[in-house]
């Protein structure tokens, strides 16, 4: 298929790869024209000028930015995604956004006949470049359904979750989750290592019953030794949770461990860790 990838980032440099590399029509964007060009060094596809020119003709076109505004801006206006397209195709959005600009793009795409998936992603920079990505879907079966061949490059697990607007909310279920997760465990953590445990054989008698996890399996290693550089930054998790925040509000929903962990990654901006990965939130409980 023809495809166009709009943000080669973090995670868009290696998705849009995994694309390239099973000879899938790529052609990219990005905002720093540099990442672009570097991308295409290593792959077999095209650099645009601007999501227009990449989108011209393609089948399905994927954006991966950053927040609700960055997606406006890269899928309206002149030189827009939307500008692009034509009717027939797939705008798939891997951003993590709001779930109101993901049904407000689909009924403003869908009177070009185009239709719209919001499909955030979850598994971080390692998740993308392994190819074993989850993916949450809103939208309509059918444009699901089209768009396997493209998930499947970089996703081990891919859901249609319900119509527009379902899949941005089901990753916050899935930032809900994983904060109160490694909040839970930072303090495992530094109460075991308070008390003179070695923590090493603690996880690892622990890991096998109940309380084993994700978070726990990748990151207590490395939350034992202080070390704070793999996977998802802090400045975008404290995004997506007033995404979250912001959602409960609307539906009369009360998230007190969510909105207390929201401030300790505050506290760990406040520390410069803005780009450290999430487990660094064990460091409020180390520093004074």
């Amino acid at each position: 298929m023809k495809i166009a990838f709009i943000g080669i980032g973090v995670m868009g440099f290696p998705m849009a790869g995994h694309l390239a590399a099973i000879g899938h029509n790529v052609s990219v964007y990005n905002r720093t024209n540099e990442k672009a060009l570097s991308w295409a060094a290593m792959h077999d596809g095209r650099v645009s000028e601007s999501p227009r020119l990449a989108c011209e003709g393609a089948d399905i076109a994927i954006c991966c930015v950053g927040d609700d505004p960055d997606v406006e801006a890269v899928v309206q206006g002149e030189n827009g995604m939307r500008a692009g397209l034509s009717s027939g195709a797939i705008l798939v959005d891997h951003t993590t956004t709001s779930a109101t600009i993901a049904k407000s793009l689909n009924e403003k795409l869908s009177n070009d006949g185009i239709d719209f998936v919001d499909a955030p992603v979850s598994g971080g920079e390692s998740g993308a470049k392994e190819g074993r990505l989850t993916i949450m879907c809103g939208g309509t079966q059918s444009a699901f359904d089209r768009c396997g061949p493209v998930f499947s490059a970089y996703a081990k697990n891919y859901q249609l979750i319900g119509p527009s607007g379902s899949g941005q909310t089901a990753k916050m279920v899935n930032q809900i989750c994983i904060a109160g997760l490694v909040q839970a465990l930072s303090e495992g953590i530094a109460f075991g290592q308070a008390n003179g445990l070695d923590m090493q054989a603690v996880i690892g008698a622990i890991s096998q019953g109940a309380a084993q996890s994700w978070q726990m399996e990748n990151r207590a290693d490395t939350m034992i030794e202080g070390k704070y550089e793999f996977g998802f930054a802090v400045d975008w998790m404290r995004k997506d949770l007033r995404i979250c925040l912001e959602q409960a509000g609307q539906s009369g929903v009360d998230l007190p461990v969510t909105s207390l962990v929201d401030q300790f990654y505050a506290d760990i901006q406040n520390r410069n860790g803005g780009r450290w990965d999430t487990s660094s939130l064990i460091e409020r409980l180390r520093l004074p």
